[in-house]
């Protein structure tokens, strides 16, 4: 498996900076030909490390709903569910998962009213796990996501160690999967085809 090089980290760079820059600009800039640019992208999409293309917006020229960032205590066994149901929650931007049991996440709520958002966002069980919260209304935000000081790190879809460049790499029904060692494959395509065999 192929690890990223300097080439792929700044194709990424000149991607945050404009997700609809075209692929002949970017070859431009990495001195590859466009198609190269494509296959490279394709690649990062495949890998899991491009996810989407999406917008972002100034919400300062938009009106309605007081931007807070929200910090939630909630019980350890909880915090998956309740980073899940803020990712999917209306009005929600970013939401961030601290070492411990805490969450935090940016929003825009009708008059600050984050009670009446939590109590409408979350089912009974998840509402009784936050055990407390904190407000703060933001004046002004800024997102900018960089790639400069970061590496590939894959871990191995069978035993979750990191896959490094020797790794291997297994398609199976349109989805990519990495895996760190020879043995490792062979065990997740003897697990694969068990399952297959069993559905």
């Amino acid at each position: 498996m192929r690890t990223l090089d300097d080439t792929d980290f700044e194709i990424l760079r000149l991607l945050t900076e404009d997700a609809r820059r075209p692929y002949r600009e970017i070859a431009d800039a990495v001195d590859l030909s466009s198609p190269s640019v494509s296959d490279r992208v394709s690649r990062l999409q495949d890998m899991g490390i491009i996810r989407r293309f999406t917008l972002d917006l100034d919400r300062s020229k938009l009106r309605g709903g007081v931007p807070v960032l929200v910090e939630l205590a909630v019980q350890p066994d909880m915090v998956d569910n309740i980073r899940d149901t803020l990712a999917l929650a209306d009005g929600v931007e970013h939401v961030f998962t601290a070492s411990d049991p805490r969450i935090f996440f940016q929003s825009r709520l009708p008059n600050a009213d984050v009670r009446t958002f939590l109590v409408d966002t979350f089912d009974k069980e998840e509402w009784e796990t936050i055990t407390d919260y904190e407000v703060v209304v933001l004046t002004s935000a800024d997102w900018t996501p960089q790639v400069s000081g970061t590496d590939l790190a894959v871990t191995c879809a069978q035993c979750g160690n990191d896959v490094s460049e020797d790794g291997e790499t297994l398609e199976i029904d349109g989805s990519l999967y990495y895996l760190c060692c020879p043995s490792c494959l062979e065990q997740f395509k003897s697990r694969y085809d068990q399952f297959s065999a069993n559905a």
